[in-house]
């Protein structure tokens, strides 16, 4: 464990830290949703680029995907946000919570690899997108 890794972590993790809470207070339930489902797709992006393309030093590939990401989503906000909307009584808007965040979760993940290996592929062989 470096000095430089540890850093790198705090640095991003400040950024998407200060993100997931802006959105939170913009979009309250929602900026859960928002955040995880941005979240699902960036570190499927980034690691099938990183993955595809050259890749960078592990301190900043540590710092992107722990820290920046790692700080920006949340599962602990997710599943509280879940059970605050129970105890609301707002069943139909829980299971609707539910399935956004876990198939939108999913289908982000999906196309942020299937984008992130075509662009790395892409960046790999010097062609512009």
């Amino acid at each position: 464990m470096s000095f430089k890794n540890i850093a790198s972590v705090a640095f991003f993790g400040f950024i998407g830290g200060s993100f997931r809470y802006l959105l939170g207070v913009w979009f309250d339930f929602n900026g859960t949703i928002i955040v995880n489902i941005i979240g699902c797709f960036l570190l499927a992006f980034l690691t099938y680029f990183l993955l595809e393309s050259q890749t960078p030093a592990s301190w900043i590939t540590l710092g992107l995907g722990t820290g920046l990401i790692g700080s920006f989503t949340t599962f602990s906000s997710f599943c509280l946000d879940t059970v605050k909307i129970a105890e609301l009584h707002l069943h139909t808007y829980m299971i609707v919570y539910l399935i956004i965040s876990i198939v939108g979760g999913y289908l982000s993940a999906f196309c942020g690899m299937k984008l992130g290996r075509l662009s790395g592929r892409s960046m790999k062989r010097g062609n512009r997108m």
